[in-house]
């Protein structure tokens, strides 16, 4: 039979109200009758119902977390920071994954609102009207994590993508390389993907160099898209010295896909990516990549709700982390 708080405080031979305060680290405790107590709750294997609680106290400490694709490693590392910081604070994490389809967000966010959590994390994903309406029903804090919504009106954890990108290209730039194409992610995305595009193409115009749209294949974000970007473009008459892709797994795709076509990286095609995720790293050649702060992004997002959620002083609702470019082996210069 299931252990009740009247159980306890039976055994221990208290009020359950003295049960209840020992419970919620009541400092109005003694600690000999503290100490008879937690003797008692061990001996009856009690467990307190958080859900109970949570209707009395109108906090249930949880968080709940939409994560876009649960197989896909920058979100993990991304949700590792989350929880670390909530363990940290005391709340408990409910992950959900939306498989990147609007609809199930949707209904993930609504579920967890429903369950009565005190806020939410929304981690990727394009932020469409119908997620704002969504956020708007909410009674709790949300904080985007690793996307923005369109106006900058939410509280968001972020990189600057477009900066990134620019970054990227301009590192091949000053390589010497003027025929750079781009394994491009969505640009329905304005956030990431369309960022991501505007980067490139300020790069080009800030170096003189012609922008063509043959030199730009849309992907998904994942590997098989990149082998397919790439395979286009070792067909062209004229091919590009150098890729920059929007993702590591786009860039590894195509490094296998220059590689099963007999070239090499980078003798023959200079890459560089965006990520730096932890296969970045042991592909061969190891991938040049812009790193994205992915465990941070989480840590501080986190940090932010939790300020949120205890109505603290927050000085700045969308913040922006600095990205580093991580020099490997997959760029040379283009007379090499």
């Amino acid at each position: 039979m299931t252990v009740t708080i009247y159980d306890v405080a039976r055994e221990a031979g208290v009020s359950m109200a003295t049960v209840s305060r020992v419970v919620n680290n009541n400092p109005n405790v003694k600690p000999q009758t503290r100490k008879k107590v937690y003797e008692a709750i061990e001996r009856l294997g009690y467990r307190p119902n958080a859900v109970a609680r949570g209707l009395a106290s109108k906090k249930t400490t949880t968080v709940g977390v939409v994560i876009p694709d649960i197989s896909n490693s920058i979100f993990a590392e991304i949700s590792r920071g989350i929880e670390d910081i909530a363990n940290m604070y005391h709340y408990n994490i409910i992950l959900c994954n939306a498989d990147k389809k609007k609809e199930k967000e949707i209904r993930v966010i609504n579920t967890l609102l429903e369950k009565q959590v005190d806020g939410l994390l929304f981690m990727g994903g394009v932020i469409t009207e119908d997620h704002i309406q969504a956020f708007r029903t909410a009674s709790v804090p949300i904080v985007l994590c690793a996307t923005r919504d369109e106006n900058g009106t939410m509280p968001s954890v972020d990189i600057d993508h477009e900066a990134a990108a620019f970054d990227a290209v301009n590192t091949l730039i000053r390589h010497g390389h003027r025929e750079i194409a781009m394994i491009s992610g969505t640009l329905q995305d304005p956030a990431n993907g369309y960022a991501r595009f505007q980067g490139y193409k300020r790069a080009l115009e800030r170096a003189g160099i012609e922008y063509k749209e043959d030199m730009v294949r849309i992907g998904n974000y994942r590997y098989e898209s990149g082998v397919e970007a790439m395979q286009y473009f070792l067909g062209l008459k004229k091919r590009p010295t150098a890729i920059f892709s929007a993702t590591d797994e786009m860039a590894i795709g195509a490094i296998h896909s220059i590689q099963d076509g007999g070239l090499k990286v980078p003798d023959d095609f200079s890459i560089i990516s965006v990520d730096n995720i932890r296969m970045a790293s042991m592909v061969r050649p190891q991938l040049t990549t812009v790193a994205q702060p992915m465990y941070d992004i989480g840590a501080v997002a986190m940090r932010l709700l939790t300020k949120l959620m205890k109505k603290e002083n927050v000085e700045q609702s969308q913040v922006i982390l600095q990205h580093e470019i991580i020099h490997r082996l997959s760029i040379s210069h283009v007379n090499e």
